[in-house]
């Protein structure tokens, strides 16, 4: 789920939960992150920073992720 504000910043809440039938075991994340859409050298740039949360995850997995993105957007 994405909110999207005036200034084109977002805020965004995901999850992706997988199941491994095989050790009965759930992975689930849960993903936070804010991205905010400028202009370089006149060219739209989005850059996007998130952290990621393992509420339940399998023995040994992490118990947090962080993420940066830079997404070039390229108009016709």
């Amino acid at each position: 789920m994405t909110y999207t504000t005036k200034t084109v910043t977002s805020f965004s809440i995901s999850t992706e939960s997988t199941y491994d039938w095989e050790r009965s075991q759930w992975t689930v994340p849960l993903g936070f992150s804010v991205a905010q859409l400028l202009k370089v050298d006149g060219a739209p740039v989005q850059l996007t920073l998130g952290t990621r949360y393992y509420a339940e995850k399998p023995s040994g997995g992490p118990d947090w992720g962080l993420r940066f993105v830079i997404t070039f957007l390229i108009p016709k």
